[in-house]
């Protein structure tokens, strides 16, 4: 699918950090049960990869992705372990044309005017936006929404389930990445039954 078509499928996009391959099926089908078919594996712990391979190969629906991809061999180590699209936390031309080179959808990073139209120069209209909360929250992304109307986005960085209310209202948001949904307490304890409710509550934040 496009970038653009798996940020419409749900409000939220879990961003995901697993410690534990185990944890990962079965958070993953939690996810799925409540509402939350796309998947974002931040690959930021040893076993992240595996993770995802587990994910893509056992929880059949979910879309499962790679985050924290910043390199042209790290995007190409996640499609081999089978992520079907990878997210940024902005963009280098190698890393554009990598992942044209290899099909991969992405969902590039960027905060500012000028990376924004740096994407849109490089025929990319849908993008995330990162640090969302450090770089100025709904506010300011309400602002650069105003002269580059065409662009859409995924806010992620800091978001919370109250917060994510105000992006959501927003015309350009498609949807929000957050970890809420996915407390580490919940993991370690193996409490998939609650987060499944936080998944299944995601879909009452868009108003």
């Amino acid at each position: 699918m496009e970038t653009r078509a798996l940020c419409e499928l749900a409000p939220v996009i879990p961003v995901i950090v697993l410690e534990d391959l185990a944890h990962a099926v079965p958070a993953g089908r939690a996810l799925l049960a409540g509402g939350l078919p796309v998947l974002e594996v931040t690959l930021r712990t040893p076993v992240a990869l595996d993770c995802i391979r587990a994910l893509a190969g056992e929880v059949e629906g979910a879309h499962v992705g790679a985050g924290s991809v910043n390199t042209p061999d790290l995007l190409r180590k996640a499609k081999a372990a089978g992520a079907a699209f990878c997210v940024s936390p902005g963009a280098t031309p190698a890393l554009l044309e990598a992942a044209k080179e290899e099909g991969m959808p992405l969902l590039p990073g960027a905060a500012t005017p000028s990376e924004v139209m740096r994407l849109i120069e490089a025929g990319i209209e849908t993008m995330k936006f990162f640090p969302a909360e450090q770089a100025g929250g709904a506010a300011y992304l309400k602002a650069l929404a105003g002269p580059l109307p065409q662009v859409r986005f995924c806010p992620t960085g800091g978001i919370t389930a109250e917060k994510a209310r105000g992006y959501l209202a927003l015309p350009s948001v498609l949807c929000v990445g957050g970890s809420w949904v996915l407390p580490k307490e919940a993991l370690v304890a193996g409490d998939w039954a609650r987060i499944e409710s936080l998944a299944a509550a995601c879909k009452e934040l868009r108003a």
